[in-house]
């Protein structure tokens, strides 16, 4: 019986040790880890289940799914001295967890200062009207650039768009007065073509009246068809003139 206890004991106390020593992790499908042993990296772990020994092991996941990263508040000088405020929205993926891990100190950290770099070397290059036309271009040309840093890092950016682009509220009157302006020169030059089309009808029907001056008489007739009471008096040059007509009935 003492030896039985003495068993239980024993085993008790190494259950407790296993449970104070030893861990377990899940590295799932969509990640991927990295196993330090000592102080050292041993190897990267693929999905499953794993034990190992606390205080000589560490256990680092990676998420390899996209993920979203935010600039906002960026405020930049243009070529011309304009100062524009930005806001990004950054699509970005782990590819290689090792590197992310060994590069840098902190990898978001530094592709955060990578992106800015990038948006205020593409900002400064331009004027600011070219900015204004070619925004959805913006987003693209700042991953062009920062590709290359992002790869070094074991990422890749999947997009770079720009969510928010704010000009100095003066400059911003400035340019709704001039679009409201160029909306008013288009209704004016439309509205002068048409006047144009008009007289230039008017000049066609005068030409073909003075041409053939029975048109007009043509077109007179047409219009008292049109009337129902009203009565004309149509003359023909150089011959008997006709008797009055009462447009509203039959003439006898």
């Amino acid at each position: 019986m003492p030896y039985l206890l003495l068993v239980v004991l024993v085993v008790a106390i190494i259950a407790l040790l296993m449970r104070t020593l030893v861990s377990s992790i899940t590295v799932f499908e969509y990640e991927r880890g990295l196993r330090f042993v000592s102080g050292k990296l041993r190897d990267e772990l693929e999905p499953g289940r794993y034990r190992y020994l606390k205080g000589r092991t560490f256990i680092r996941t990676f998420d390899l799914r996209s993920s979203q990263m935010a600039l906002s508040g960026q405020e930049i000088l243009s070529k011309d001295g304009v100062a524009v405020k930005f806001s990004l929205s950054v699509t970005y993926r782990i590819v290689n967890p090792r590197t992310a891990m060994m590069a840098v100190h902190d990898f978001a950290g530094t592709l955060h200062t990578e992106l800015q770099l990038a948006l205020r070397a593409v900002v400064s290059t331009a004027d600011i009207e070219a900015l204004l036309a070619g925004r959805g271009d913006v987003g693209p040309q700042i991953l062009a650039l920062s590709q290359p840093a992002a790869e070094r890092l074991g990422i890749v950016l999947e997009q770079v768009a720009v969510r928010d682009m704010t000009l100095p509220g003066e400059l911003k009157k400035l340019f709704t007065q001039v679009v409201k302006a160029r909306q008013e020169g288009l209704a004016t030059l439309e509205r002068a073509r048409g006047e144009t089309a008009a007289l230039r009808n008017l000049a066609n029907a005068a030409s073909m009246v003075e041409r053939s001056p029975q048109l007009l008489q043509l077109r007179a007739l047409q219009v008292a068809e049109q009337q129902q009471s009203a009565t004309f008096v149509f003359g023909v040059p150089g011959g008997t003139p006709i008797a009055p007509r009462d447009a509203s009935g039959p003439q006898p």
